[in-house]
């Protein structure tokens, strides 16, 4: 809770400067989605539902930026919680015309989710992740590390031991196809801390698993987008029967091959 404190301070300290002196170069953007699924890092967020989402961002002229997002979620993965509150902030420069770099904080909060919502021990799935990236043309390489448990992973859902410190490494690009095509590839690989005490039926104890995923955008009009893509994450031993916290028998394949689609806005 205090490094989610934390990411909230350092969203705040970034925001309100600019904003009260209302700097020229400074910019404010916003977003609104509807998905058909919401997909974080190759899992399902939504249980496979459509989910609707938005935000703002936050950009000055020294090289700072900082932000929120919001999305709803499912119960089942975040039991007492339907809303996942994103609130970041970093800063990075332009090394020359094709190198750039970009450091941050970047905290996930879901008002009201605990696992004590579900019958087990009190534990939040509140995290704080901080992140480096290096950008070359249209490629970027960036890690994240989270400085809390990871998502409420620990002893209190079976794990040998406490999540902090698993990492998330990805390599993203997108490919300008033409004035309005693109298409965006990305890979990634999340390494967890930590593993389950008790092995499930079938042997799996590794949460670690890897995921890649494509991206075709089209834009309709001089504020909205359409977008289809399809993911993929390894590991189905572990995640092909995840089951629901709000009814061990309400099972899903959260990870997997997946598609979605998206309506996008933005102002």
């Amino acid at each position: 809770m205090r490094a989610l404190a934390l990411a909230l301070a350092t969203v705040a300290a970034a925001l309100v400067p600019g904003l009260a002196n209302g700097m020229p170069a400074s910019s404010i953007t916003g977003n609104v989605a509807l998905t058909s699924d919401y997909l974080f890092r190759g899992l399902t967020q939504s249980w496979g539902r459509p989910a609707i989402q938005g935000g703002g961002d936050y950009t000055d002229p020294d090289s700072f930026a900082a932000g929120f997002w919001a999305s709803s979620v499912s119960e089942r993965s975040y039991p007492g919680g339907t809303l996942e509150l994103d609130l970041y902030a970093s800063y990075g420069l332009a090394i020359n015309n094709e190198w750039s770099w970009r450091a941050g904080i970047y905290g996930y909060a879901y008002p009201g989710a605990n696992l004590d919502q579900a019958g087990l021990a009190s534990r939040s799935p509140n995290t704080v992740e901080a992140n480096v990236a290096v950008g070359w043309r249209q490629f970027t390489l960036k890690y994240s590390r989270a400085l809390t448990d990871y998502f409420g992973v620990g002893t209190e859902q079976g794990y040998r031991g406490d999540s902090r410190g698993t990492g998330y490494l990805q390599l993203d690009a997108t490919f300008p196809l033409n004035d309005a095509w693109s298409l965006a590839l990305h890979a990634g690989h999340t390494h967890y801390t930590t593993i389950l005490a008790t092995p499930l039926a079938n042997g799996a104890r590794d949460p670690s698993y890897s995921d890649i995923g494509a991206t075709l955008k089209y834009l309709a009009a001089a504020h909205w987008s359409l977008s289809a893509g399809l993911t993929y994450a390894t590991n189905a031993d572990f995640y092909r029967r995840t089951s629901s916290f709000l009814d061990v028998g309400d099972t899903r394949d959260v990870g997997g091959s997946r598609g979605f689609v998206m309506l996008q806005g933005s102002f």
